[in-house]
């Protein structure tokens, strides 16, 4: 500790529509890297030129206070010359600290400009780790084990400690009793066991270890509100897009039946490979298997040869993000098909049951379901009631009321057609081993006993339909009673 000058960057924020804004963002990560050091222009240690180069990296000409724009070249030499110029003010070898060193790439593969950032990485990464005399060692973080080739040609010196590293294992999260240790500090033990249902089970090396990000997150909203329930903060962090990615390639290297296993909680076994290319990422199902597993949305559940892994979802709060993705997309899906979707609200608005089942039935047969195995009843409710709302969407003149989360489960849907005077409720059950018959008067006593009518009666409503559908993976069982309100 401050026996070392320190340059740490973190380039998440390089991202541009295109090469050239990108870099501006590059320059200006650098540039604000380099202002921590002003001292060296009054150091007599420096020369004048040394001093000119300094004022490169920060783009301003202190003798008369003018600014301009870093060249290319400049970029690619700024660590390895602000590490020189530390060297000669320190007399000391400098530790380079570089933060999600891969996301310049992954944004430049989105928006076609990958071939050019590779070459500024490759030039910045060279000269500042392989030809830099004055680096004592340096540390590389990030998503990715980007292949050699890419961005790391000719630095043969690299130590790869990647997820399936047994050294520093530990460490990429918090193990069972650091978490144990901050919950008895904050007083929260209580909160032990949803933590570990919602953060836990990641593999890294041989240690089982929680998501911090998402522990420090919970405790703190824990200690504001001590009723707080757990929610998904891992969103907030990534876009997501590898799973948009994976569901769509579904029939094209991926089965319905490997999603649907992966979100029942049980494993598939797949071959990893750990040095891939950007712009090649999405080429082939078995790169998707390997980027699923390495940016922590699949995490290992033991070995199956060399290179082949037992790959599960981690938590429930990575199971949320690939069952809403899914639901996300039928929705887009459903949407394309007037015809139908017309078709299944006239039949519910006047309360046909059997052509609501047949039609309902039909959509379940279009997306991926929840098996009935490890994810928990609620879960399998919230997934229904989810499709559900995807297709009266399509309804704008129809008022559709849910009644979002109370505790882990969905309640009723309510539905108002002024134009028609109905009104119509919606309780969805999930049943055990199609046991549909005990599951929808389960749901009709749970309409009559919280009076879910009641409200659709006070405003004037002269027929209310009230319907039980019960769900088991791609089937259902749709009941309806009608009720007349008179007066």
């Amino acid at each position: 500790m401050g026996k070392f000058p320190v340059l740490s960057i973190s380039l998440k924020s390089v991202n541009g529509q295109n090469f050239r804004s990108a870099c501006e963002i590059l320059r200006y990560v650098i540039g604000n890297e380099a202002m921590r050091f002003q001292f060296l222009l009054q150091d007599e240690k420096l020369t004048e030129p040394e001093k000119k180069q300094y004022e490169q990296l920060i783009c301003v000409d202190t003798s008369g206070g003018e600014s301009f724009l870093m060249a290319d070249a400049t970029l690619k030499g700024s660590l390895k010359t602000l590490s020189a110029l530390l060297y000669k003010y320190y007399g000391q070898k400098v530790i380079i600290l570089i933060d999600e060193y891969d996301v310049p790439l992954a944004k430049a593969s989105e928006n076609g400009y990958y071939n050019e950032m590779v070459d500024m990485i490759r030039g910045l990464f060279d000269q500042t780790l392989k030809t830099n005399d004055y680096l004592h060692f340096a540390v590389l973080t990030g998503c990715l084990r980007v292949a050699k080739e890419s961005i790391f040609t000719g630095l043969n010196n690299l130590r790869v400690l990647s997820i399936t590293s047994v050294r520093f294992d530990e460490h990429f999260g918090f193990t069972d009793r650091e978490v144990r240790e901050m919950l008895e500090a904050y007083g929260l033990e209580g909160k032990y066991e949803a933590i570990k249902e919602w953060y836990d089970g990641y593999r890294f090396g041989n240690a089982d270890v929680f998501c911090p990000w998402d522990v420090i997150n919970y405790c703190d909203e824990l200690t504001a509100d001590g009723n707080a329930k757990p929610k998904d903060y891992w969103s907030n962090t990534s876009g997501n897009d590898v799973i948009q990615h994976f569901i769509e390639m579904q029939g094209s290297g991926v089965t319905r039946g490997e999603i649907e296993t992966l979100i029942a909680g049980e494993t598939v076994t797949k071959e990893i490979h750990e040095e891939l290319i950007y712009n090649h990422l999405y080429d082939s199902a078995d790169h998707l298997w390997s980027v699923l597993f390495m940016t922590g949305y699949l995490t290992q559940r033991g070995t199956a040869g060399e290179d082949s892994y037992a790959l599960a979802i981690p938590n429930r709060e990575i199971r949320r993000i690939f069952t809403r993705q899914i639901l996300t997309m039928f929705k887009e899906n459903v949407s394309k098909d007037g015809e139908t979707l017309n078709a299944f609200c006239n039949a519910l608005q006047s309360g046909n049951a059997a052509e609501t089942e047949k039609l309902f039935t039909a959509y379940l047969d279009k997306t991926a379901s929840i098996r009935d195995t490890f994810v928990s009843k609620p879960t399998k409710e919230n997934f229904y009631h989810g499709i559900l709302l995807g297709i009266l969407g399509f309804k704008g003149s129809w008022y559709v009321k849910s009644n979002r989360e109370t505790g882990d489960g969905y309640s009723d849907i309510l539905i108002e057609i002024e134009d028609e005077d109905i009104g119509i409720i919606i309780e969805t059950k999930y049943v055990d081993r199609a046991a549909f018959d005990t599951a929808l008067k389960e749901a009709f006593a749970q309409i009559e006993k919280n009076d879910y009518a009641d409200q659709l009666k006070k405003d004037g409503y002269h027929t209310i339909y009230k319907y039980g559908i019960a769900c088991f993976k791609r089937r259902c069982r749709v009941a309806c009673e009608k009720e007349i309100c008179v007066g």
